[in-house]
């Protein structure tokens, strides 16, 4: 029996490695399953591994108010460094970009431990867009020793950095696997949660998430103007917005939104919440990684509120677009979308992120490295 550690502080993360922890619980002759929540997000990172009936084995509990990127990275290596200390691993596997999948990446590769790193390639090749993620993403490259690819761009772009191929599993997106977990019942019982709350959903529905930290400042304000506008001009369409605890961002969206009617300013949804809105929106405005993976399976057009994503599949696919914090433009193509009818505007093309058979075969190729 192997024992392998999945490291995780955040709702995404727990989202698309959930399904992959389910699928090794699967062979408890083979897997012995640690999971530790290095509390990135303390309370939605719980909230999340819950719905899927899952329960951290270590809680670190790293966060602590107006902690700098530095204090972040310092605490979690530190408490990590406890973890590894403590117990005899074998793999560890982290997802994604954060300041946890790099802690344990590089934890891990301190104490001479394998890396499996699922969510490997993306790049967007622009250090400050997203920040520090992109970063973070490209140094846990560095130190894994199998990389889970979403797609065949992923791939070349790891190849393009020396990355031996053979290194490299092109495995589809475990976003949409999570997907899948939800049933259809779980997921219509979101709607009693909605009309508790008073908010329509039909189909004249928007979804709004704001929340990355190159967004702050003068682009947070762009955005708000762009929402404000659209508001008032389809007063008859619901704006819901899940409005991220940051104060950088959740100020000044309740000051200058708050008085709008039709706009619905919600503390962060947990994850079957969420989806339900994705699945019932007419038009999505996000800068969120996850969601722009998520919507295309609900045929629902996206608007990419970044400059930069590592996302392109969905550009090339023409699945969504890439907008940034620029006024005119979120405008231009939200009043394109809101000006017809919802029937109108549904996509046409697949989602280029995955099939759902993702973790299947991470545990398949997990396998064949950690157990021959």
């Amino acid at each position: 029996m192997k024992t392998i550690i999945f490291i995780f502080g955040t709702r995404p993360e727990i989202i698309k490695l959930a399904p992959v922890i389910l699928e090794l619980k699967k062979f408890p002759q083979d897997y012995n399953v640690i999971i530790c929540n290095t509390e990135q997000q303390k309370e939605l990172s719980n909230q999340t591994l819950a719905y899927f009936g899952l329960k951290a084995d270590i809680n670190l509990d790293c966060m602590r108010e107006n902690q700098s990127l530095a204090g972040v990275q310092t605490k979690i290596l530190t408490s990590l460094d406890e973890v590894f200390n403590n117990n005899d691993i074998d793999a560890a596997i982290v997802q994604g970009d954060t300041m946890t999948v790099l802690c344990g990446a590089l934890t891990a590769f301190y104490h001479r431990v394998p890396v499996y790193h699922v969510e490997a390639g993306l790049r967007s090749y622009d250090i400050y867009e997203p920040f520090p993620e992109e970063v973070m993403r490209q140094m846990t490259s560095r130190v894994a020793d199998i990389h889970f690819a979403p797609t065949i761009v992923n791939k070349e772009a790891l190849l393009k950095e020396n990355i031996s191929e053979d290194k490299i599993h092109i495995v589809g997106n475990t976003v949409i696997d999570a997907l899948f977990c939800l049933s259809d019942d779980v997921i219509e019982q979101s709607k009693k949660f909605f009309e508790d709350n008073n908010i329509k959903i039909d189909d004249k529905l928007v979804l709004i998430t704001a929340h990355r930290r190159e967004n702050h400042g003068e682009r947070i304000d762009r955005i708000i103007d762009a929402i404000s506008y659209l508001a008032e001009k389809y007063s008859d369409h619901t704006f819901v917005i899940p409005v991220h605890p940051n104060p950088n961002v959740k100020n000044k969206i309740h000051d200058r939104l708050g008085k709008f009617e039709n706009i619905k300013l919600l503390k962060p949804l947990d994850y079957p919440y969420l989806v339900y809105l994705q699945k019932h929106a007419k038009l999505i405005l996000t800068d969120s990684g996850g969601i722009q993976e998520e919507a295309p399976s609900f045929a629902c057009p996206t608007l990419v509120m970044r400059y930069e994503t590592e996302r392109k599949e969905g550009i090339e696919a023409g699945v969504s677009v890439l907008v940034g914090a620029d006024y005119d433009k979120i405008l231009a193509y939200s009043e394109g979308i809101l000006s017809k009818e919802k029937s109108q505007t549904r996509l046409k093309a697949q989602n280029p992120y995955g099939d759902g058979t993702a973790s299947k075969q991470i545990q398949e190729i997990i396998r064949a490295n950690l157990l021959r």
